[in-house]
């Protein structure tokens, strides 16, 4: 391993042995900043490695909740200002930037694979909703942490499938239509499963969570394909500066709800993180299984898969703090989101080491 990519991990390693002293010796603050230093270290190791790169995001992910976690003042008052307030504009650009991404022929080309953008909308708007609630239940979460996990099943597919689709060799084509059709499905079918499934947990407004769905996703994912087609010629700088905007805001704001909520993240959290693996695993499952039954392909089966078990945790997190009004039920999409990414990067390498015979 060439020298600068050990700088990182012998860091990180570095780090964690501080966090190991500084926890046995009762020194908290110094135990948590060493763990940020450990989960930033590893996320530099693996941005350094072309095969591993994907996991990056994750511990970067880490390390920001764990800053969240430790020291909940650096992102509760900045100033007099408060940070929550940015969660909505960073999901607005995030959005954007999925937007960016997509084009008129992602959504025409659902014309040409029926089949299987029918099988994903299906499972993405009853089994996975259905599913939040069962385990909202199983787990007993109180109220409003439980009104999150039915949130994040309701919610539709996030770009990150589109990546982990790539990755799987699966169909690349097919998981951005999935997305961009659910996507707009999404102003109806979230706010009515939420109505049906999480009323019980908490008060559900329809139309504003209609209203919030056009505003923090529809409207800015079109301002993204009209920023599609303006740079079309320069799809260069948007593959630059997109995603690392999109990645940097996501950690930001999931270091805001970890401040936020920390008692009831140090509550629940191994809980969620539970609940997280069950269901994410399930829409796997489940996707590729129904996708088998209806005899698709096998990258057609791969796609549905990370479609179905992926949700748009942006999304999510934005409804929990505009339209419920609770950082306690953004916990669960934060958790859950990140989760994704653990298992969605898992499945994909997994399935890139084992080309579809089709």
């Amino acid at each position: 391993m060439p020298f600068q990519k050990r700088i990182p991990l012998s860091g990180g390693v570095v780090a964690l042995l501080c966090f190991i002293v500084a926890r046995a010796a009762g020194e908290y603050g110094w135990s948590g900043a060493a763990l940020v230093a450990t989960f930033a270290m590893l996320a530099m190791h693996f941005q350094l490695h072309p095969k591993l790169n994907i996991f990056a995001f994750t511990f970067w992910v880490f390390a920001m909740t764990s800053w969240g976690l430790y020291f909940p003042a650096h992102f509760t008052s900045w100033g007099g200002f408060n940070p929550s307030r940015l969660n909505v504009p960073l999901i607005q650009l995030i959005m954007l930037g999925m937007g960016a991404t997509l084009s008129l022929a992602d959504f025409a080309r659902a014309l040409r694979m029926p089949q299987a953008v029918l099988i994903g909308m299906l499972l993405q708007f009853s089994v996975m909703p259905l599913l939040g609630w069962t385990l909202a239940l199983a787990f007993g979460f109180p109220n409003e942490i439980a009104a999150g996990v039915v949130l994040i099943g309701s919610c539709s597919g996030g770009v990150a499938s589109n990546v982990m689709a790539f990755l799987a060799k699966g169909n690349v084509a097919l998981s951005v239509t999935m997305t961009a059709c659910s996507t707009l499905m999404a102003p109806l079918m979230t706010p009515l499963a939420m109505q049906l499934l999480a009323g019980r947990f908490i008060e559900i407004q329809f139309v504003a969570m209609m209203i919030a769905v056009v505003e923090l996703v529809i409207l800015p994912v079109g301002a993204g394909l009209v920023l599609n087609r303006l740079l079309a010629k320069r799809r260069d700088l948007l593959d630059r500066f997109l995603p690392g905007m999109s990645m940097a805001g996501i950690c930001l704001i999931l270091a805001i709800i970890a401040a936020g909520s920390r008692n009831e993240l140090l509550r629940s959290g191994v809980a969620l993180l539970g609940a997280a693996l069950l269901h994410n695993v399930a829409g796997y499952v489940l996707g590729y299984s129904a996708a088998g039954l209806c005899k698709l392909r096998e990258t057609d089966r791969r796609t549905v898969a990370l479609e179905v078990g992926m949700q748009n945790g942006g999304m999510a997190v934005g409804l929990a703090t505009t339209v419920l009004k609770s950082p306690a039920a953004a916990l669960a999409p934060g958790i859950f989101g990140t989760f994704m990414n653990v298992t969605g990067s898992a499945l994909a390498s997994w399935w890139r080491d084992r080309p579809p015979e089709d």
